[in-house]
């Protein structure tokens, strides 16, 4: 990426604290030093969210659900166009004076 337009890396709202924490001064690292090219760096840190992640756990360990959408906000685990939507939001041109900024998309868990 020569100048202009956005990064976006992929965390999670889960205490991964050694991985989420790297993950976060990454972001803002390299927000600073891309930022004199014009290009933006964002996270998103999704929560609980239905995929098939770990061999489709939620699928195999369905006692699972109650559990996180209990512990959320919202009321329920986020589905895949939850994530996609805010992921897409950063690269937009409509965020383009954000960055550097690690935006949680868990509909509110553990609140």
């Amino acid at each position: 990426m020569a100048h202009r337009g956005a990064i976006v890396n992929t965390g999670s709202n889960s205490a991964y604290a050694s991985m989420k924490g790297g993950l976060d001064v990454l972001t803002r690292y390299t927000a600073k030093e891309f930022s004199t090219r014009g290009i933006r760096v964002d996270a998103v840190s999704p929560g609980p969210t239905r995929t098939r992640i770990a061999d489709d756990a939620f699928t195999r360990f369905p006692e699972v659900v109650p559990v996180l959408v209990a512990r959320t906000a919202l009321g329920r685990v986020g589905e895949p166009d939850d994530i996609g939507a805010v992921i897409a939001t950063p690269v937009s041109d409509e965020s383009r004076w954000v960055t550097a900024q690690n935006i949680e998309v868990s509909g509110g868990c553990n609140l």
